[in-house]
């Protein structure tokens, strides 16, 4: 039990310190971690996971938590959130004052605009994950990449929701798309 609880902290405390962008920045390397590499929990329950982790208040990176509970029970989830949650807050404290600061300095703009690109793609490898977890095909990323342009062009989100769900509707009464 110790060493799966060691595990937890070792793999969650790395990820807290690259979680440019929030919790989306990680799910790739969670995912794999969790999967692939440790086996604590399937393909199917991290995307379940995901699942619960958004639908809860809170940020959506309590799927740490989650997948801690299911690797090891209630002290797995406090080692897995202690890992994700505890290094980045110690940097935020030290760093924190540094950076406030240093508002409007050239090197803040250079490291700002670096990790911009950096964050963006992290968020993109995890949504993929996600995708690819879930055994989507090419309906779904179809839908991923209409979505994504009809946002870019300032379409509404709750509008872009409404039309895929009247669509996948549509495809499933049409039995075009299993249920």
């Amino acid at each position: 039990m110790a060493e799966r609880l060691l595990a937890l902290l070792l793999v969650f405390a790395p990820l807290s310190l690259v979680s440019l962008g929030g919790g989306p920045s990680i799910f790739a390397e969670m995912q794999r971690q969790a999967v692939e590499v440790h086996g604590w929990i399937t393909p199917r329950e991290f995307v379940d996971l995901f699942a619960i982790s958004r639908a809860a208040p809170g940020p959506g990176s309590l799927i740490s938590a989650l997948i801690g509970w299911q690797a090891a029970g209630f002290w797995g989830a406090v080692a897995a959130a202690i890992g994700l949650y505890g290094p980045s807050s110690c940097v935020l404290l030290v760093v924190g004052g540094w950076w406030r600061r240093r508002g409007d300095s050239p090197v803040r703009r250079v490291i700002e605009r670096g990790l911009a690109p950096v964050a963006v793609g992290l968020i993109l490898a995890g949504v993929l994950t996600l995708l690819q977890a879930d055994g989507a095909g090419w309906l779904e990323f179809a839908t991923l990449g209409l979505c994504t342009l009809a946002l870019l062009r300032g379409a509404s989100p709750y509008l872009v929701m409404l039309v895929v769900a009247l669509v996948y509707a549509a495809l499933q009464h049409a039995a075009l798309l299993p249920g």
